[in-house]
């Protein structure tokens, strides 16, 4: 009985799983159809021999930009069918776009489907979580389901939730910037820039950008002064941040104390000194300035000197075999100490002890002592006679040189010594105007001024005077006294600065020869006497070349001075002429190769030769600030240095210039960093004139090296509550670049300043100009902005604007006369020594000498080159230390080898003026 119901329940059961069956495949039919889109699909179909769904491709989390629609894929194999289900509920079957295709490996069917999620859609799904979608996919096996994709709308919104804010921090000090993006969907992502320029923290161990958005810069340096900006970005849009602005500062730090000064009173109780001065470092970006005395001062006690005295002479000793006996004393009472003076007199004395009872060569001393009486006054009577004789002799020759000189030049000569020519003491009247025995001949004489001036100066001897001698050649420059006009200090005001474009300066030469100068640049030219031929007159010009120059320097060289044509280059001159040209580099040949260069008539340039080149085709004497060629053809030079170390240095001059007028509450000021040559220079103030400038500082020297580091200039100590300036501009920096290589144009900063009230009308501060890891030199500005109240201050060292051209012998330092006894001496080798090689070790020139010994006189080439090296100070005093000492050497060579020296070579130098 019970086998019977279990067997007749079995056919119920199977049928009812087989109308379950047909129900939801009729359900499952019916969806496809569309008749309810809410109804569900079966999660699993009946088991049938295959594999579950594998997904290869599932669908990735979008964000929909603004109203574009975004694309959902979904791929599976083996399957039967794939639908998309989102937010829980079947999408309908025509938003459905299917590809199918057959795997070629395994033959299953692949099946891809796509659908589309609307902007509108996502806005109208109000649920718990996100917007999402998921793949079911059917095979004979079963189903599988995708991993859920999110669908988000994406934004960006326009505030930072925080803006970094700007900070002043010391250096080497840690700076933080912090910023919190705007809220977005995707987050958005930060990058930081400054002064508009991306920063890369991987190239730089200095800076972090990874925590929490936030800007870390570690160590802060000056470099790092600047505007910094937050920049957040995602798929939807950029947003900008306020600009923060970071000011890296440098507190001031006294520098080491100096060596104590010596006592100031040399006799009992003084003071001494030291200081220090805030430049280690110098206050940088507002930076605090040192705390504490820059002066120390303590009192001190100096020994007083005490004179040495004579002790009482000691008793005379035992009389001697030569009848004599002695006493001594010593300078010990006291003795001299703290520099006093030691005694004046002997310190030992002698005398004869035997009242001439002594014998010598067997005769009583008294006879001997009366032979020797008679012998002495015998030599005195003859000598008396000799000097009498010598003495009338030159009484008259005075008398006739005197007056010779009276009738030709108007001078009184009061030291008659001064007759033999040469370097001598003179007292000279009021001198005629065109008097031509003024050795220079700019100080003009003036008729109506009477004024003494003791210094170097020489005449001009007329040629018909007899040979200067030997001793007076050598002898050393003694004092003058002349009567001549007083030349006030030139101070040299904007308004007389020439305005013209173009530096040139054209005079006629004739055979005498003369000096071409262009006024305040350096550049002068030197013709010497006989260079030019007889009976010739050339007009010869001198210009500097204002437009850029078509003189390109290759890689590091520098242009170090201008480009100077002279001319005309057609002629050609029988001796060389001198040509200086200014330059900026500091004379090391450790650092610099310093070449020559002439451009052709093709306008290309060629080296003429290297500064420590030996030739004999031209010769370059190189002063610190000039250099000086001997020639012999015209044309177009310019100096170029080739920097063989990062010690090479380049010379700047620092000026600083502000505002003639004043008419509202700004003033302006200007930092210029030019070459150190009086032509950059005086370009600079012809500018500077243009626009109402005004000089507020001396000019100072910097040395900028060529080590690839920048340049900073700065406004410090600017009155707090009188003056302002702009924030952040205090402190400019220059590429390394920019400063080292030439450039037709002045380098210069501009400062804007602001008075508070209009009643300020003094200004005080500093100007620091400094090489990063180089020189520094900082400018006191102590100035009045109203123009009746300004001190002027010199521009030029040397005002030669009043003679651009000097012809003939008034353009020479050493007069003509005597210009030729030194040639006449030196040019014709003796055995004395004398010859145009020491004249040439005594003035400086101990290198290419050769170039001389090709000369038809070196002596007088070398002049040339002295009179080219002393243009401003007629050194004359050196020339005759030179010559005195040559003299003394001749006088020593003489004492050693006067047995040697044959007569007649004596009787020759004789005849030739010495």
């Amino acid at each position: 009985m019970g086998g019977g119901a279990v067997r007749s329940s079995c056919p119920l059961r199977l049928e009812r799983l087989l109308l379950l069956w047909l129900l939801r495949l009729c359900s499952w039919t019916a969806a496809l159809r569309g008749n309810d889109n809410s109804e569900a699909l079966p999660e699993s179909i009946p088991s049938a021999p295959g594999t579950l769904p594998h997904f290869m491709e599932e669908p990735d989390d979008a964000y929909i930009i603004k109203s574009n629609p975004i694309v959902l894929r979904c791929k599976a194999m083996p399957a039967m069918q794939i639908f998309f289900k989102c937010n829980g509920e079947w999408v309908h079957q025509n938003e459905h776009v299917s590809e199918e295709s057959m795997d070629e490996t395994t033959g299953l069917k692949v099946r891809e489907v796509f659908i589309n999620v609307t902007r509108q859609q996502v806005e109208d799904f109000h649920g718990p979580e996100d917007y999402w979608c998921q793949c079911v996919a059917w095979s004979h096996l079963g189903t599988s389901k995708s991993r859920k994709a999110s669908v988000r709308i994406a934004y960006l919104r326009k505030n930072f939730e925080q803006d970094p804010q700007g900070k002043e921090v010391p250096i080497e000090g840690m700076i933080v910037l912090h910023c919190r993006p705007p809220e977005g969907v995707p987050a958005a992502e930060v990058e930081w820039l400054k002064n508009e320029e991306p920063i890369d923290s991987n190239l730089d161990e200095n800076i972090d950008t990874r925590a929490d958005h936030n800007l870390i810069i570690r160590q802060a340096r000056l470099s790092d002064s600047g505007n910094y900006t937050c920049m957040a970005a995602n798929i939807v849009a950029k947003r900008r941040s306020m600009s923060a602005t970071v000011v890296v500062y440098v507190n001031g730090g006294w520098s080491s104390w100096t060596e104590w000064s010596n006592c100031n009173a040399r006799c009992g109780r003084g003071w001494q000194k030291r200081s220090r001065t805030c430049t280690n470092p110098a206050p940088l970006n507002g930076g605090a300035f040192c705390e504490g005395m820059s002066v120390q001062k303590i009192t001190c006690t100096s020994l007083c000197p005490v004179d040495g005295s004579w002790e009482v002479w000691s008793e005379w000793s035992v009389c001697s075999p030569e009848c004599e006996h002695l006493r001594v004393r010593e300078c010990i009472s006291p003795a001299p100490r703290n520099g006093g003076k030691f005694c004046e007199g002997l310190g030992q004395e002698s005398e004869n002890c035997t009242d001439g009872l002594c014998i010598q060569d067997k005769k009583p001393l008294h006879e001997i002592k009366s032979q020797n009486i008679e012998t002495a006054s015998d030599i005195a009577l003859y000598s008396g006679l000799g000097a009498a004789v010598i003495a009338v002799a030159v009484l008259v020759v005075g008398v006739t040189l005197y007056r010779r000189s009276q009738s030709e030049y108007g001078v009184d000569v009061i030291d008659s010594s001064a007759l033999t020519g040469g370097f001598q003491t003179f007292n000279f009247k009021t001198v005629r105007q065109g008097n031509s025995l003024l050795l220079n001949s700019s100080m003009q004489p003036d008729l109506t001024v009477s004024r003494t001036y003791s210094g170097p100066i020489c005449l001009q001897d007329p040629m018909d005077k007899e040979l200067m001698t030997e001793s007076s050649l050598f002898n050393p420059l003694s004092d003058i006294k002349v009567k001549a006009r007083n030349k006030t200090t030139y101070i040299q005001n904007l308004s007389s600065i020439s305005t013209t474009s173009e530096l040139k300066t054209t005079a006629i030469f004739g055979h005498l020869g003369g000096r071409l100068v262009i006024p305040n640049t350096g550049v002068s030219l030197l013709i010497p006497h006989g260079a030019i031929p007889e009976e010739s007159s050339w007009e010869i010009y001198l210009a500097i070349t204002q437009k850029e120059s078509s003189l390109q320097p290759e890689g590091t060289d520098v242009l170090l001075g201008p480009e100077v044509t002279c001319g005309p280059s057609e002629v050609s001159v029988s001796t060389p002429f001198a040509l200086t040209i200014p330059h900026c580099a500091e004379v090391n040949s450790e650092h610099w190769n310093i070449h020559l260069k002439k451009r052709t008539q093709q306008g290309k340039w060629e080296e003429v030769m290297s500064v420590e080149e030996e030739t004999t085709s031209c010769y370059c004497l190189l002063d610190p600030y000039a250099c000086h060629i001997l020639l012999n053809s015209f044309g177009t030079y310019a100096l170029i240095g080739e920097p063989i170390s990062d010690c090479a240095v380049r010379q700047l001059k620092v000026a600083v210039f502000g505002c003639l007028s004043c008419n509202s509450l700004d003033y302006n000021l200007r930092v210029y960093c030019v070459d150190n040559t009086p032509c950059a220079f005086q370009e600079v103030v012809s500018d500077e004139r243009l626009q109402g400038g005004q000089l507020l500082e001396e000019p100072k020297l910097l040395h900028f090296r060529g080590n690839t580091f920048s340049l900073q200039i700065s406004v410090l100590d600017i009155p707090p509550f009188l003056w302002r300036i702009k924030p952040f501009t205090a402190c400019q920096e220059v590429p390394f670049s920019r400063v080292w290589c030439s450039s037709p144009k002045p380098l210069h900063c501009a400062f804007s300043l602001e008075r508070y009230t209009p009643a300020t009308t003094q200004l005080s501060c500093k100007i620091c100009v400094r090489q990063v890891k180089g020189h520094e030199q900082i400018l006191q500005i102590q100035t009045s902005i109203l123009e009746n109240e300004r001190e002027t201050i010199a521009f030029f060292a040397h005002d030669d604007s009043s003679f651009p051209a000097q012809m003939g012998p008034k353009a020479f330092k050493i007069p003509y006369s005597i210009r030729q006894r030194i040639c006449a001496t030196f040019d014709t080798p003796n055995a004395k020594g004398k010859d145009w090689q020491m004249l040439a070790q005594k003035t400086s020139i101990n290198r290419n000498l050769s170039y001389f010994a090709t000369q038809s006189s070196p002596s007088a080439v070398i002049l040339d080159l002295w009179e080219a090296r002393h243009q401003h100070d007629g050194d004359l005093d050196s020339l005759a230390c030179a010559l005195e000492e040559i003299g003394r050497t001749h006088s020593k060579i003489s004492d050693i080898t006067e047995t040697e020296i044959e007569e007649p070579d004596f009787s020759y130098s004789r005849q030739n003026g010495l």
